[in-house]
This record gives C-alpha cells, structure tokens and sequence, in this order.
C-alpha cells in the first residue's frame, strides 16, 4: 500500500502542474488533458489491486476541477485500469516506449469519453469539436513530451520507498 502512497503522490504533483500549465493556456483556449499518465504507471508497474486504488485516488483528484459529476474521472480511470489489467500480459508495459504507447491509447479513449460527454452542453457543435481536435492533439504531443519524464520520477519515487 505504501508504494500506491508513493505514486499517488507522484499524481498530485502532475495534477498541480497540469493545472497551472491549463490556467497558462486559458488565454489561448487551448486545454491539456493528461489522464492517461494517470493510468498507465498504476496499471503497469503496481500490483493490480494498490494500481487500483491509486488510480482510482488519482481518478478522484481529476474530479475535484471538472465540470462532469464528481466521481466520474474515478469512474473513467477504474474502467482504464481493469481493461489495462485484463491485457497486461499482452501490451509491452516493462519499457519506457510501451507505457508511452499504452498512455497515449488511455488518453485517447478517455478524452474521447469526456469530449462526448460534455457535447450535449456545447452552444455550437462545428465550433466544440475544432477545439477539442485543437486539445486532443496538444494533449497527446505534451504526454509523448512529459511522458518519459514523469514515467521516470515516478520510478525512482518507488525506489527511494523502498527499505
């Protein structure tokens, strides 16, 4: 449970960060979504029960800015985690590469999911998906940038946990 501890505080940190980067950004309206760093390090390096509830914390945490119902990214990032789970013998989580890949596959489905979940709010449709294509690849570009970055703090956050 301690190394779940450790890796949640690793999401605190990229949720701080990712927030001021988005205030930044707000000017430009352009919006970084990064879920899938919240996933993908849980579900590959963590026992699949403490990956659960960290992801599931981080999930949590993702929930307390957003405009869906509280729970939701908790939801969304449990669901990521369990199919993550299920394949895990089969994706290629062990290298710096496959976790990128595998992060850059969550954050695509789950900024999809969020993307037609908040159309039904959107005054014009034609205008909201130009600027959730404009999100979508600014988010994925940032995640390959940050990826290994974050993907290695938060294994050597595991190692200083370690006795």
């Amino acid at each position: 449970m301690r190394h779940g501890l450790i890796v949640f505080g690793t999401l605190v940190l990229l949720w701080t960060l990712s927030g001021i980067v988005n205030d930044a950004l707000a000017p430009l309206r352009v919006h970084l979504f990064l879920g899938g760093l919240f996933v993908a390090f849980g579900a590959s390096a963590l026992s699949p029960r403490a990956g659960f509830w960290t992801v599931l914390a981080g999930g949590a945490l993702c929930d307390v800015g957003s405009a869906l119902p509280f729970g939701a990214f908790a939801l969304l990032f449990g669901l990521a985690h369990a199919v993550l789970i299920q394949t895990r013998r089969r994706l290629p989580h062990d290298h710096v590469v496959g976790r990128i890949a595998i992060a850059l596959l969550v954050n695509l489905g789950l900024f999809l999911f969020v993307s037609f979940a908040r159309l039904h709010g959107a005054p014009e449709p034609g205008t909201f998906w130009a600027r959730t294509l404009v999100d979508l690849l600014a988010s994925q570009f940032v995640l390959v940038l940050i990826g290994p970055w974050f993907f290695a703090l938060q294994a050597q956050a595991l190692t200083y946990a370690r006795p």
